[in-house]
């Protein structure tokens, strides 16, 4: 499976983040499904949580250099969210203006 490269990735409340791929595609990725693993403890702390960057390239995301996850895990375990849904950096849904 080609998965698309990562274009943007915004920290979401509740330890989950917004990633916007090359090809327009968004999925939110909820970090809680890694926390009992060792390596990614630090993720429990909040401020870490939003520290996020897209890796050069955009075959990933890191927080530091031992903490980083793939596009491909990304992709495959984020939930898909419609593209005229805008998030905002609490987390929530902003429902879109309807200027008709």
């Amino acid at each position: 499976m080609n998965v698309p490269r990562i274009k943007s990735v915004t920290p979401l409340k509740g330890r989950h983040l917004l990633v916007t791929f090359v090809n327009g595609v968004q999925k939110v990725y909820d970090c809680q499904r890694i926390l009992n693993l060792d390596r990614f403890q630090l993720l429990k702390h909040e401020a870490f949580c939003k520290a996020v960057t897209v890796d050069p390239g955009g075959y990933g995301i890191s927080w530091d250099d031992e903490m980083d996850l793939s596009e491909y895990e990304l992709w495959n375990n984020g939930v898909e969210v419609e593209q005229s849904a805008a998030w905002s950096k609490e987390g929530t849904v902003v429902q879109p203006v309807d200027r008709g």
